[in-house]
C-alpha cells in the first residue's frame, strides 16, 4: 500500500503502578475501546526494586507489578480512508466503509478489491494463518440494523480475502460488531465516516 502519511504515532512505555492504602478504583471510561481478543499483548520482563530510593513512594504505598505496552505505530493515508496500525504482536488494517460499499450496502465496489488485495499480500508476507475480520458501523439508524450490515460488510470483505489467499490453512475470525467500539465522535458526520469501517487484523511474524 502506498500512502502519504498523515499521522505517525509510536509509544513504548513502561508503567510502574503505585497501590496506594485505601484507594478507591475508578473506572475510565473515557478512553478508546478495544473489539474483544484486540487487547495488547506486550508483558514486561522489568525487575524494578521498590525498595530503590528514587521512586519516592507515599508512606504505606506499594508497587503493583510493572507491564510494557505495546509499541504501536499508526500511519493513515492523505485521504483517511485507510489506515494502518503496527504493534509488537499485531498488524491492524482499518478500511472506511466509503472505499468499500455503497450506502448501506455490503456490495464491495471494483476499487475495494484491489485495496483488500493490498491486505492479502501482507497476510502472506507475515505468513499469518489466523485473520480477524470485524465490521462496524455509526450510531445512525437502529443498533440491530448495524449488527446485521457490519456483519455482512465483514464477511464480504472476508470472501475476497479468501479468494485472494487461497489457501486452506488460513482461518478466518468474522465479527459485525455494529455501533459497538467506535473510535471518533459520532456526533459529527467527520466521527461517523471513521467509525463506519472494516478492520483486517493478523499476527505479525515480520519484525
Amino acid at each position: 500500500m502506498t500512502t502519504t502519511p498523515r499521522l505517525v504515532l509510536t509509544c513504548a512505555l513502561l508503567l510502574i503502578t503505585v497501590q496506594l492504602p485505601a484507594a478507591t478504583a475508578v473506572a475510565d471510561d473515557t478512553g478508546p475501546s478495544e473489539p474483544p481478543g484486540t487487547e495488547p499483548s506486550a508483558t514486561a520482563p522489568v525487575k524494578v526494586d521498590p525498595t530503590d530510593p528514587d521512586l519516592k513512594l507515599p508512606e504505606g504505598a506499594t508497587l503493583a507489578a510493572a507491564k510494557v505496552l505495546d509499541i504501536k505505530s499508526v500511519v493513515e493515508d492523505q485521504s483517511g480512508d485507510e489506515r494502518r496500525e503496527d504493534t509488537n504482536a499485531d498488524v491492524t488494517f482499518a478500511l472506511q466503509a466509503e472505499v468499500l460499499f455503497g450506502k448501506d450496502s455490503a456490495k464491495i465496489s471494483a476499487e475495494a478489491k484491489s485495496r483488500i488485495a493490498t491486505i492479502a499480500e501482507e497476510i502472506r508476507k507475515q505468513n499469518a494463518t489466523q485473520v480477524r475480520v470485524f465490521g462496524f458501523t455509526d450510531n445512525l439508524g437502529s443498533s440491530a440494523h448495524g449488527d446485521t450490515l457490519s456483519k455482512a460488510r465483514a464477511n464480504a470483505v472476508q470472501a475476497v480475502l479468501d479468494q485472494d489467499l487461497n489457501s486452506p490453512a488460513i482461518t478466518f475470525d468474522v465479527r459485525g460488531y455494529g455501533e459497538q467500539y467506535p473510535i471518533a465522535d459520532n456526533s459529527t458526520e467527520q466521527g461517523r465516516r471513521k467509525n463506519r469501517r472494516v478492520e483486517v487484523t493478523f499476527p505479525r511474524t515480520q519484525q
